[in-house]
């Protein structure tokens, strides 16, 4: 398998993404690591984890704590307009709860590429993990903040947001930066379409300040759509390889119920495990074990 020039791309979708865990553990299991991964919101989470080779994190942070008020609260979202406590996320859980191996990551020659918006001027914006170093978890903080759930990060001069904005599924990104391969995950169904917002004039209000965040918020799901279009018709023409639930996970974004996550994260490992040998196919047609031999 030539994985020289072959591309993770990785959805959001909030605790949905425990089904893209699934399946990160199984590429880990397999000891597939790709050289490029970009990721989005709880997708960037996700690439994270998988970068630092920690197969289990993905599983354990998203269900260990998700009835734990310190991580998801409707009362701390009602008195200080946070629904996920981004504190006891990005600083207790990776420093002393469920630590992160930040050396392994940083020493890893894998790109790892965040996305988020610009909230002034409404871009999508790809911060690499080795131009951002000890900043890295405040620009992944940044794309997971979604409007009305989360704050707006401070950085560089820039004012940030969850990068689904702008950009939901960054092939393109991924195409520009020349890789000719891309194996993309994503947490809903072929054939989901977003419908428009119904607080887009909420958020002219709320984020008068930010044009490119309300502009980028009221054309979300024009954005999704079209990229989704982009990814049917690349797939049509077997230039990517999608994997994705056959139908709908049945979580929310902010999903509480433990069985129904265990339950995602497991349905992810099994496509995962399904589509192996046609992932082979596709980056070469060469299998990870034969790879490992070869290369030793």
């Amino acid at each position: 398998m030539d994985l020289e020039n072959a591309a993770l791309i990785l959805e959001g979708g909030g605790l949905r993404g425990i089904y893209t865990s699934g399946i990160l553990r199984f590429f880990m299991d397999r000891d597939i690591f790709f050289p490029y991964v970009i990721g989005v919101s709880m997708g960037a989470c996700n690439a994270a984890n998988y970068v630092s080779r920690q197969p289990e994190r993905n599983r354990i942070v998203n269900t260990r704590y998700v009835n734990d008020a310190r991580y998801l609260s409707y009362w701390r979202l009602l008195i200080k307009g946070e629904l996920f406590g981004m504190d006891f996320i990005f600083d207790t859980i990776p420093n002393s709860l469920v630590p992160f191996d930040f050396e392994t990551f940083m020493e890893s020659d894998v790109r790892c590429i965040t996305t988020v918006v610009d909230c002034e001027t409404g871009e999508a914006l790809y911060y690499d993990k080795n131009e951002l170093g000890e900043d890295y978890f405040k620009v992944l903080r940044a794309s997971t903040s979604l409007p009305f759930m989360a704050k707006s990060i401070h950085y560089k001069g820039r004012i940030l947001m969850d990068g689904g904005l702008a950009d939901s599924v960054p092939i393109r990104k991924s195409l520009s930066d020349g890789n000719s391969k891309h194996i993309i995950v994503l947490t809903r169904p072929k054939g989901y379409r977003k419908k428009p917002s119904r607080f887009v004039r909420l958020a002219r209000l709320r984020y008068s300040k930010y044009k490119g965040l309300c502009e980028a918020f009221g054309n979300r799901h024009t954005q999704y759509n079209e990229t989704m279009d982009f990814i049917d018709q690349l797939e049509e023409r077997e230039e990517i390889f999608v994997i994705r639930p056959r139908s709908e996970l049945n979580i929310g974004r902010a999903e509480r119920n433990k069985d129904k996550l265990y339950a995602a994260y497991d349905q992810g490992y099994a496509d995962g495990s399904a589509c192996y040998g046609a992932v082979c196919s596709y980056l070469g047609g060469i299998s990870v074990e034969e790879r490992f031999l070869g290369d030793h």
